[in-house]
């Protein structure tokens, strides 16, 4: 009988796979956009290091700045995405129905960011930053051919990262940051309840927990005008605790034989993934009195997420297996500043961020990565000797995302826990990024 994809497994797996990733900037499941000075170089600045936001670029950088330093921003992010059917069907072969989807996307969402530094004296700067790495917000509602995989997912996450920085001398100078990154998930999809002659069911999963990491800078100044960095993020170790809950209704009278026999009963699981660490090499070059160049460089060890285990509490219930397979990826960033007035300085940069999805086939619904290009502008306007404000918009086009998936594991399997179900369609996804940012220091 096809019921063993019944379980709180598949509610886990949206969470290991598909919460991390929906709103998702950057390649993979990260959010990108931590800054919006940053932001209006495509995050081109990492060696800029010119407001308290460099404690997520690069710690280093905050021995660059004196007295006491505070940036807040807010990123708009307003999001465009629709998907394709193209045959997506049922383990026995039949089509699961439903067809293609749109408006599964909110109209946008808000991120916030928060960094402070304080210079202790010519050599010591400490300093907080608090900040959205990931997010996730789709409902696709309980019509749409891709149901059995996912419904609707909601992810928040926040970061909290003390640093410290260390000035050796005039050339360089170093950084040091802690994570303590909490993560809260919902996720719900549909069950596949046909083979009983039953309508679809629900099911539902809420989970959260803490991960700790850190992150480490060093930054070259070669002379007055050109410096150079290079940063590190550690993997995080996010382990998230749930309690799954589903409702077999649709089966009818076949409901409490579903429960009874292959243990669908509300119940705990787990699952613990290991985040991607990265390395970035960046550089700024103040070209004359009004231009300045800036270059970065990141790479992401995505291969680490080669598949993700989930485990469960009930006795009897196999693990879930997701097959990712992922690469390796970099990220390109180039920008320039133009200092039009002593006032006003202009931003501009593009970037290319590359996708760790290698084909279509491991390419899972929940995370309808691709290939993406960011165009960014930005601005920065002196207030007060003290005080200015940063704007910043950008435009990211995705390559087209084709999907083939399918669940590896047979639905009668007494190992492992999976539908079987394949998921074929394509993805169309663009989005727009407006920031807004304070900066104050005294």
């Amino acid at each position: 009988m096809k019921l063993k994809h019944l379980s709180q497994s598949v509610m886990l797996m949206g969470v290991a796979v598909g919460a991390f990733s929906s709103t998702a900037l950057a390649s993979g499941y990260h959010f990108g956009s931590q800054s919006v000075s940053a932001q209006g170089t495509a995050f081109a600045n990492s060696a800029e290091a010119n407001d308290a936001s460099t404690i997520f670029y690069n710690p280093a950088g905050m021995s660059r700045l004196t007295g006491t330093n505070f940036s807040g921003g807010l990123t708009l992010v307003v999001p465009d995405s629709s998907y394709t059917d193209n045959g997506s069907k049922t383990n026995e072969g039949n089509s699961t129905g439903g067809g293609s989807a749109s408006g599964y996307t909110p109209d946008y969402v808000v991120a916030p960011s928060f960094y402070a530094t304080h210079q202790i004296n010519d050599k010591w700067t400490v300093g907080l930053g608090v900040f959205v790495p990931f997010g996730a917000d789709l409902n696709y509602g309980q019509t749409w051919a891709g149901r059995y995989s996912l419904e609707s997912i909601k992810l928040e996450t926040l970061n909290f990262n003390p640093s410290v920085s260390y000035k050796l001398d005039d050339h360089h100078a170093f950084g040091f940051g802690v994570s303590a990154q909490y993560m809260k998930a919902y996720l719900s999809k549909a069950v596949d309840l046909s083979v009983v002659g039953g309508t679809d069911g629900q099911a539902s999963l809420s989970a959260d927990g803490w991960g700790f990491g850190f992150n480490l800078g060093y930054m070259y100044q070669l002379d007055d005008a050109t410096r150079f960095g290079v940063a590190y993020r550690s993997n995080i170790r996010q382990k998230l605790d749930g309690q799954a809950y589903w409702d077999l209704r649709g089966a009818g009278s076949f409901a409490s034989i579903i429960q009874n026999n292959f243990h669908h009963v509300n119940s705990d699981g787990t699952v613990t993934v290991d985040t991607p660490e990265s390395i970035s090499v960046n550089g700024f070059h103040k070209l004359n009195d009004k231009v300045d160049l800036m270059a970065d460089l990141t790479w992401t060890r995505h291969s680490r997420l080669d598949q993700i285990d989930i485990k469960f509490s009930q006795p009897g219930e196999g693990d879930l297996v997701i097959k990712q397979g992922w690469r390796d990826t970099y990220k390109l960033s180039l920008g320039a500043n133009y200092h039009y007035s002593d006032d006003l300085l202009l931003r501009t940069g593009v970037a290319w961020d590359q996708s760790p999805v290698k084909n279509a086939d491991e390419t899972h619904p929940a995370l309808p990565d691709s290939d993406r290009y960011w165009l960014s502008f930005g601005a920065n306007y002196k207030l007060s000797k003290q005080s200015s404000i940063d704007f910043a918009y950008s435009y990211v086009f995705f390559k087209n995302a084709n999907v083939n998936y399918t669940d590896a594991c047979s639905p009668t399997s007494t190992t492992c826990t999976g539908n079987g179900e394949t998921t074929k369609g394509s993805y169309k996804t663009n989005l727009q990024l407006i920031g807004l940012q304070y900066n104050y220091s005294f």
